[in-house]
């Protein structure tokens, strides 16, 4: 009896201490789109340095390439790209020497002279999100058309567009256009309940086996702990991504003088 309770609670504090660090990537100035020439901060926010986060990206040239390899200037849990061009365009993430890898954001540049400011990371339901349709050279209040999945949604005087307490349906793909300056690139704003979820936009430039990273990654522990007449038992807990645990119990027919 004594043995079966201590067996439990070396479970209990195992898959307590089963849970990984994750860390959580931000972009300064907060948006999707940016001009060509300008400044971008990319932050992996997390709780454990000792985790070894470095940050990642995928271009139209470039798979998982870290920041400071041809591109970039690294600095602690940061990467600063001081005159960001289009060929910057693609998917970011920051990833652990353990495997596990943050949110991704897709960031787009242009040559163009309009661009969509819109949240970068994905928005709760019920708060509201406001799009600015920018030009790079005039002010950035001049009237603007904003379009949802390619259909018009509002014109503004003004150039700026809020969406008040947005729901699942707000979710897709925006875009604005401002007469005589051109149309913005396209953005996909994601749109979460209170439960903390990803949505990826979507894209070709999804790193390499980023799926095969959440799902197979697994922790294995071994608690042996009894030296007695009876064979030694050995458990073994898998733990995955997926929302499911599965235990293992198997014996080894091992004497407790060995």
């Amino acid at each position: 009896m004594e043995e079966t309770s201590l067996l439990c609670l070396l479970f209990l504090i195992s898959l307590l201490s089963c849970t990984t660090n994750q860390a959580r990537l931000t972009v300064s100035p907060s948006s999707s789109q940016f001009f060509e020439g300008d400044f971008v901060l990319l932050i992996c926010e997390e709780d454990d340095s000792s985790a070894g986060w470095t940050l990642r990206r995928n271009t139209s040239k470039q798979q998982r390439n870290q920041c400071g390899d041809g591109w970039g200037t690294s600095a602690n849990l940061s990467c600063d790209i001081g005159y960001i061009v289009e060929r910057d365009s693609g998917v970011y993430w920051c990833e652990s020497r353990e495997g596990p890898i943050s949110n991704m954001v897709n960031l787009t540049v242009t040559g163009g002279s309009v661009i969509l400011q819109s949240p970068v990371l994905p928005v709760m339901e019920g708060d509201d999100v406001t799009l600015l349709c920018k030009t790079k050279t005039t002010p950035s209040n001049l009237p603007a058309a904003f379009y949802k999945d390619g259909s018009l949604i509002r014109k503004q005087p003004t150039g700026h567009m809020t969406i008040q307490h947005v729901s699942r349906s707000d979710e897709g793909l925006y875009k604005c256009d401002i007469s005589g300056h051109g149309e913005s690139p396209s953005s996909w704003i994601t749109v979460t309940g209170t439960l903390t979820t990803t949505t990826l936009p979507p894209t070709s430039a999804l790193p390499p086996h980023s799926f095969s990273l959440h799902r197979v990654f697994r922790v294995v522990l071994h608690l042996v702990v009894f030296h007695t007449s009876s064979p030694l038992s050995s458990w073994c807990l898998c733990i995955d991504t997926e929302p499911k645990v599965t235990l293992n119990h198997s014996l080894i027919n091992q004497s407790a003088d060995d």
